[in-house]
């Protein structure tokens, strides 16, 4: 993440920019899984279709951002002819399957990472969890309205709390804090726990970023916390976040049924055919 002596952040930084000064897209280490199936596809590259590839990539956020980020700085003083690339796909159609292989040799992971840290590891993947299943839940409210960006909505739940994903690597102390005041103190707001501990909002750092790191116009906005006109795309992103974190311990927290009004109000749908829909898209994990 930084190159430093002590590999973890342990006191916050004064501000958001000093906090972005911390990340590198290109350094950050992706999870296990990702970086054994890019090796096991390197040496059939000839072979390798842009799907293919995308399939290994689209679940995991860090590897998300990395390419997207890596794109967007290769595009740099190029002009914006055709537009950015707003998928997965789309970039690695841009940037051609050898030259993915040449940029992202062996890379460092998330487990290697927070291997002597088992809590911070646990609460790594409970932010990896709630932002696949988001992803899933958005990608289905999507293909469901027929929207032609559906591959963006998807994208735009997944990394939606990649800050979260990030604090858990870069100051993984400070992350523990966090959730550990707000076991204590459940109605305790997240942004207040993060304004005290961290000096910012991740919602702060995580727009600075993905600005800073020019990923594409259609994924900011719809991750824009400050965007107060809610498109359709925006609606679904934020209802399908919504539930994922209501839903994450079960189906029975009491803010679920005016998510599932939201929901159906978004989906044209009635409450039992709501309900039907969220519990089949559920077992889909």
């Amino acid at each position: 993440m930084l190159a430093v002596d002590d590999p973890f952040t342990t006191r916050a930084p004064a501000s958001a920019a000093d906090w972005a000064a911390r990340f590198d897209p290109l350094a950050l280490p992706v999870l296990a899984a990702t970086a054994s199936e890019i090796e096991e596809l390197r040496p059939l590259e000839d072979e390798v279709d842009a799907h293919t590839l995308a399939e290994v990539i689209v679940g995991d956020p860090l590897m998300t951002l990395k390419l997207l980020a890596h794109v967007a700085t290769l595009r740099r003083g190029r002009g914006r002819e055709g537009g950015d690339p707003e998928t997965v796909t789309a970039a690695l159609v841009m940037l051609g399957i050898p030259p993915f292989f040449r940029a992202f040799a062996a890379q460092p992971t998330v487990e290697a990472r927070l291997a002597r840290l088992p809590q911070s590891m646990a609460g790594f993947e409970r932010v990896l969890r709630r932002s696949r299943r988001a992803a899933r839940f958005a990608l289905a409210f999507a293909a469901h309205r027929l929207d032609p960006d559906a591959a963006v909505i998807h994208e735009a739940a997944l990394l939606h709390d990649f800050a979260e994903l990030l604090l858990w690597l870069e100051a993984p102390t400070l992350a523990l804090r966090i959730a550990e005041r707000q076991r204590v103190s459940p109605g305790l707001r997240s942004a207040a726990v993060q304004k005290e501990l961290l000096h910012i909002e991740l919602g702060e750092l995580q727009h600075l970023l993905m600005t800073r790191w020019r990923l594409p116009a259609l994924l900011v906005q719809i991750t824009d916390p400050t965007e107060r006109a809610e498109s359709m795309q925006l609606r679904n992103v934020r209802l399908a976040i919504r539930l994922a974190r209501h839903s994450a311990k079960g189906w029975d927290d009491p803010a679920l049924p005016d998510d599932l009004h939201d929901i159906g109000a978004l989906l044209q749908l009635s409450p039992p055919h709501v309900d039907k829909l969220l519990h089949e898209i559920d077992a889909e994990d």
